[in-house]
């Protein structure tokens, strides 16, 4: 059985959601992602580590995080 599911990848002061499959065997007690998925989400990380936000984009929702004062 497969299912889609959402991957947040944060680095610096920007974060993307990236959509990748899991696959669940009925004999594994986890799930796993295929190779490309994993090699997708280091794409993203490594574009937003040096703050290519336009690569990073072609693979997910990117976000710019701004902190927030705590009152």
């Amino acid at each position: 059985m497969n299912r889609k599911t959402t991957k947040l990848i944060h680095e610096g002061k920007y974060a993307a959601e990236v959509v990748i499959e899991l696959s669940y065997a009925e004999d594994n007690w986890s799930p796993t992602m295929s190779l490309d998925d994993a090699r997708k989400l280091e794409t993203v990380q490594l574009a937003l580590r040096r703050g290519d936000v336009a690569e990073a984009a072609k693979y997910g929702h990117v976000f710019e995080l701004t902190p927030v004062a705590a009152k």
